[in-house]
C-alpha cells in the first residue's frame, strides 16, 4: 500500500462504509470511521446476501404503484407504505410517481447493470484475499413463479436481460427442479440468472472489520453526528459526541440515515427506510439442502443457503424508523414459503430470532454515488435499496477513485447524489 494521501473520515459502518475504507487503504489513505451504533447490527448483516446484476429494473418501475396500492390494505403483504401525512413521505411519493414509467426504466437499466457487474467482479477479488472466506457462490439466483401471469412477466424481463448481455436461462418446471434435486419445488417454472450470486453477509462484514482494524483503520462507535463545520465550500470538521473530527476527505455512507446527515450540510437527499425482516432456519431433514439462492416471486421472499442453514427474508414497509417487529408481516413470509418449497413447513419464529433492517430506498430506485458539487471534499455513497450489499465493493472503489481525482471505473453520472436539489 502507498502511504500519506491524507486522512479520510467515513460516516457509517455498513458495507458501503467498510468497502470505502478497504479501497481507500489501498490508495494510501489514513482512515477513520464514525458509526452511531456498534459494529454488530446494520442492514448489511441480516440481508439476503445476494449479488444481483439481474436487478437492473429500478424500484420505481411501471406496475409497482398499482401493485403497491393493492397490497397496502393487507398487513401481511410483501410491500406496504404506511399511510402518513409526513412531508418527507409525501415528497418521496411524488418523486416515486414521477419516475414510475418505462422511459425511466429504459434510461436507468444499463447503468444499474454495469454497477452490479463491476461490483460482482470485485467480490471475486476480495474473496481471493487472505483473511476472507464468506461463502461466495457465483452459481446464479433462481426466480421461481407459480402463476402464468408472473411467468409471462418474468420471461419478458429475462429476454431483456439476455439482450443486455446477461447470462440467463429460462426453465420449465422439470428443468428448474433438476437444479435443486434435494428439495421439492412447487412451481410452474423459473429463471436462472446465472450472472447472480450469493454469500454469507455476516461473515463478510466480520472479516471486513477484522481486515480494516488489522490495517490501521480507527473506529469510533456510538458516535452520532450532530453537526458539521465548513467554510469556502469545504468541510472542516464533523461534530459527534461533542468532539470535533477533522479530515482531508469526508465520505457519507449513512444508509437509511443519509438524508438527515446530508441535510446538516445543506444537501437534500430523498430517501425512505424500507423495513424488512429475516430469520435463519435449520431444515428438519439435512438432506433438504438448497444449491442456489432464490426469490419466491409472487410472495416477494428471498431464500439464501448459508452455513448449513437457510435465511428467509422479505417484506418492504416504507415508513419512518421504528424498531418494532410486526409479527403479521413475519407470518406472511412464513406462510408463503411451503407454497413454493413444500419440504419447508415451519413454525413462526420468536421475536428474538427475527432480524430487522432498513433498506435505504430512493424514489427513483437509483443509488446516490458521487462527489458533491457544493462541498469539494465530500463524497456520498448510499441509497442502494435492495441492492445495497450487492453494490458495496463498487461503491467503495468509486469513492477511492473520486478521492484520488481519478475517473471512476463505472459511469456514475446518473447516480448524482444532488439530483433532487
Amino acid at each position: 500500500m502507498t502511504q500519506n494521501k491524507g486522512k479520510a473520515l467515513i460516516i457509517g459502518a455498513g458495507i458501503a462504509g467498510l468497502s470505502s475504507a478497504y479501497y481507500l487503504l489501498q490508495k494510501g489513505w489514513q482512515v477513520e470511521i464514525l458509526e452511531q451504533n456498534d459494529l454488530t447490527n446494520n442492514c448489511s448483516y441480516g440481508n439476503a446476501g445476494m449479488i444481483v446484476p439481474s436487478h437492473f429494473t429500478p424500484l420505481a418501475a411501471p406496475g409497482v404503484v398499482a401493485q403497491g396500492i393493492r397490497w397496502m390494505f393487507d398487513s401481511k403483504s410483501p410491500f406496504y407504505v404506511k399511510p402518513s401525512l409526513s412531508a418527507k413521505l409525501i415528497s418521496w411519493g411524488l418523486q416515486f410517481l414521477k419516475h414510475s414509467n418505462q422511459k425511466h426504466v429504459d434510461h436507468s437499466a444499463a447503468a444499474i447493470r454495469d454497477l452490479n457487474l463491476a461490483s460482482s467482479k470485485l467480490y471475486n477479488e476480495i474473496a481471493e484475499t487472505d483473511g476472507f472466506d464468506f461463502e461466495l457462490n457465483q452459481n446464479g439466483i433462481l426466480m421461481l413463479y407459480k402463476t402464468e401471469k408472473v411467468a409471462e412477466e418474468e420471461i419478458e424481463l429475462a429476454h431483456k436481460a439476455i439482450n443486455m448481455g446477461l447470462s440467463v436461462d429460462i426453465l420449465d418446471k422439470k428443468e428448474i427442479q433438476e437444479l435443486e434435486p434435494h428439495t421439492q419445488l412447487d412451481v410452474i417454472g423459473g429463471i436462472n440468472y446465472k450472472c447472480d450470486g450469493h454469500m454469507n453477509p455476516m461473515k463478510l462484514m466480520k472479516q471486513m472489520l477484522s481486515y480494516l482494524k488489522n490495517n490501521g483503520v480507527i473506529f469510533h462507535t456510538h458516535h452520532k453526528v450532530t453537526g458539521f463545520e465548513s467554510s469556502e465550500r469545504m468541510i472542516k470538521a464533523v461534530i459527534a459526541n461533542d468532539k470535533k473530527f477533522t479530515a482531508d476527505q469526508f465520505i457519507m455512507t449513512g444508509g437509511s440515515f443519509l438524508p438527515e446527515l446530508a441535510q446538516k450540510v445543506g444537501i437534500k437527499i430523498q430517501l425512505m427506510p424500507g423495513k424488512g425482516y429475516s430469520f435463519m432456519h435449520t431444515p428438519d431433514n439435512p438432506v433438504n439442502t438448497l444449491n442456489h439462492a432464490a426469490l419466491l416471486l409472487e410472495a416477494r421472499v428471498a431464500v439464501t443457503p448459508m452455513n448449513g442453514q437457510i435465511r428467509f427474508g422479505g417484506t418492504m414497509e416504507l415508513a419512518s424508523h421504528h424498531d418494532k417487529i410486526n409479527m403479521k408481516r413475519v407470518e406472511g413470509i412464513v406462510r408463503s414459503i411451503p407454497k413454493y418449497l413444500p419440504d419447508f413447513q415451519m413454525e413462526i419464529p420468536k421475536e428474538s430470532e427475527i432480524w430487522l433492517g432498513y433498506r435505504p430506498c430512493a424514489p427513483d430506485g437509483l443509488p446516490y454515488l458521487g462527489q458533491s458539487s457544493k462541498l469539494k471534499n465530500l463524497i456520498i455513497a448510499g441509497g442502494g435499496g435492495m441492492m445495497g450489499l450487492s453494490l458495496g465493493p463498487i461503491f467503495g472503489k468509486t469513492v477511492s477513485e473520486l478521492a484520488n481525482n481519478q475517473k471512476p471505473t463505472v459511469e456514475i453520472k446518473i447516480f448524482n447524489p444532488e439530483r433532487f436539489n
